[in-house]
């Protein structure tokens, strides 16, 4: 036998035995194999029966001839893959093939960077409450015109957390020497005559997906909860830069997903019995609990949108590409999203003018301005899928009728009549490879959460998808690119319940921006995690609607959404036990 055959042999086996410390000294790990669990009988050497077996997994079937020419081919790539997996492929290292949610022929409307807020006429409160609920536009001015200073507001949030984060689980880690000292400085540059913008002075909470040098950012999982950078994400240096107070990394399901971390379930705060749901879960919770004064999340597939829904926040998942990525844990180089989560909806534009902007550092940044001012709602059409409102409940209608009598066009939506179902595999194969590491070594089992629905369990599933099926998937994800394009013409926005009719799949998928807020209130039982009865009493629980628009038209949805909130008149309600 050959050197490059012996060579050929011992990757081979390093696939199935974990032999890969015999490989060029390489002891980074070892790979989760047969050998490793020699309770089981079968057998590591492939053979045709071995991929006979193999085709149960892909729905496909061969004849044994077929079978028995493939079989070198199945072994060489064995080899490559094995030494593949021997490569050190840090998180932060994207694939070469980038997401684009621009087709070829779109035009995106150019937007300077441009911010227009209502002006505030209310003084500053004397309740304690009052103030850390108001708006991040009310406490700019109370800032700007000197009722308030940034270090007392942010005493005044510290106070709260300290007082409510024992039961709401909602940071991780608190930064208040630091969050001290920004907010000193902010007062500085007030009292000089210097203005950072809307965001100058007010405390906020950071998802703890975000890099923060020398500050703790565990991904809210075990295998990381150590975990300290040496660099700030592009969103924290911007924030920084905006002159925003950094009260501490809000707590977020391990490695987004859920409401459980490494410590604890963050809660919801209009229910502690329930989690806050995910994987925001602390930024939407410390929002609606008045701990600070706006927070940033994350999405991949639903976690602003659905911490916001059931903590009553409003959440803005922008436009793929709008914010940077750069030092946020990368769970789907492909459907990664940042933004913010607020209490109103237009503080919601305050924060995206802030941490909007291109980064190299991000493949897959998109170089779009921002622009936010009043726009002629008369001259807007909206559209809507009636059925999602007939299965919907009294809040979706009701935001239904509040938007028409706004004044606005009212029109069917062409929603596209494809099956979305495979477009979900996309999130679960790009992370089973973000987070390969911890299947191969077995690190997987640290995880807080291990049932069937947790990472682990579908990382291990994913190993399954193959290459070829998830190339067609991609093509399905631009024939519903393709088809949500044309849906669009002629529509300035869409409403509908958040998950109605697979849109936010469907959206995520294709890199539109939605909106999620409060229209009203509902009795309901205690929940899990998907949203299943685990109690028998109810209570007042906050109820959202949704509001997507064309890419890069988050202007738009936000200010429907402002003029809806206002109409609906809800949004002022607090969690009893925070109020």
């Amino acid at each position: 036998m050959s050197i490059k055959t012996d060579r050929r042999a011992l990757l081979r086996g390093a696939a199935f035995t974990g032999a890969v410390g015999a490989i060029g000294g390489c002891e980074r790990f070892q790979i989760r194999s047969v050998a490793a669990n020699p309770s089981t009988d079968i057998d590591p050497k492939i053979t045709t029966r071995s991929i006979a077996e193999a085709e149960k997994l892909q729905g496909i079937s061969f004849s044994a001839a077929e079978r028995g020419m493939m079989l070198d081919d199945i072994e060489n790539r064995l080899t490559t893959l094995a030494g593949l997996r021997l490569m050190d492929m840090p998180n932060g290292l994207a694939p070469a093939m980038v997401f684009n949610p621009k087709l070829p022929r779109k035009k995106i409307s150019s937007q300077k960077n441009r911010l227009s807020l209502p002006l505030i006429s209310r003084a500053l409160p004397e309740n304690e409450a009052d103030i850390a609920y108001a708006s991040v536009n009310e406490l700019g001015h109370w800032l700007r015109n000197g009722s308030l200073t940034s270090a007392q507001l942010t005493d005044l949030y510290l106070r709260r957390i300290t007082k409510h984060n024992g039961e709401l689980n909602a940071f991780i880690t608190i930064t208040e020497g630091l969050a001290r000292e920004q907010a000193a400085k902010a007062d500085v540059d007030f009292s000089n005559g210097r203005d950072r913008g809307p965001l100058h002075g007010i405390p906020y909470g950071l998802k703890d997906l975000a890099d923060t040098k020398g500050i703790l950012t565990s991904w809210g999982a075990t295998p990381f909860k150590d975990r300290i950078p040496d660099s700030d994400a592009e969103v924290t240096r911007k924030l920084r830069l905006a002159g925003a107070v950094l009260l501490g990394k809000t707590a977020c399901g391990a490695i987004a997903y859920g409401d459980q971390w490494f410590g604890a379930r963050t809660r919801n705060p209009w229910n502690s019995d329930e989690g806050s749901s995910g994987s925001s879960a602390g930024s939407a919770s410390a929002v609606a609990a008045g701990l600070c004064g706006f927070a940033i999340g994350t999405e991949t597939l639903g976690s602003i949108i659905s911490p916001s829904e059931r903590c009553g926040t409003t959440g803005l998942r922008p436009t793929f590409g709008r914010v940077s990525r750069a030092g946020f844990m990368a769970l789907c180089w492909s459907l990664d999203k940042v933004g913010p989560i607020c209490r109103t909806v237009e503080d919601n534009a305050a924060v995206l003018s802030a941490i909007n902007g291109y980064d190299a550092d991000d493949p897959g940044a998109a170089r779009v301005g921002f622009t936010y001012e009043p726009l002629d709602l008369l001259q807007m059409t909206v559209g809507y899928v009636p059925e999602w409102f007939e299965e919907g409940d009294e809040s979706d209608r009701k935001a239904l009728e509040a938007l028409r009598s706004l004044g606005i066009t009212l029109k069917e939506f062409p929603w596209p009549e494809i099956d979305l179902s495979a477009l979900s595999e996309i999130v679960q194969v790009e992370a089973a490879a973000a987070f390969s590491d911890l299947t191969l070594t077995d690190r997987d089992d640290e995880l807080a959460w291990q049932a069937k629905e947790a990472w682990p369990n579908s990382w291990r599933a994913a190993r399954f998808v193959s290459a070829v099926d998830y190339i067609q998937i991609d093509r399905l994800r631009r024939r519903v690119m393709e088809a949500m394009n044309s849906a669009f013409d002629g529509f300035d926005a869409l409403i509908g319940p958040h998950f109605a009719g697979g849109a936010l799949l469907a959206t995520n998928a294709t890199g539109h921006p939605q909106l999620a807020l409060r229209a009203g209130f509902s009795q309901r039982p205690t929940v899990s995690l998907f949203d299943e009865p685990i109690q028998k009493q109810t209570f007042k629980a906050p109820r959202g609607v949704s509001l997507w628009s064309d890419l890069f038209e988050e202007r738009k949805i936000i200010a429907i959404g402002a003029a809806l909130e206002k109409t609906l008149g809800v949004q002022d309600a607090r969690p009893p036990a925070f109020s």
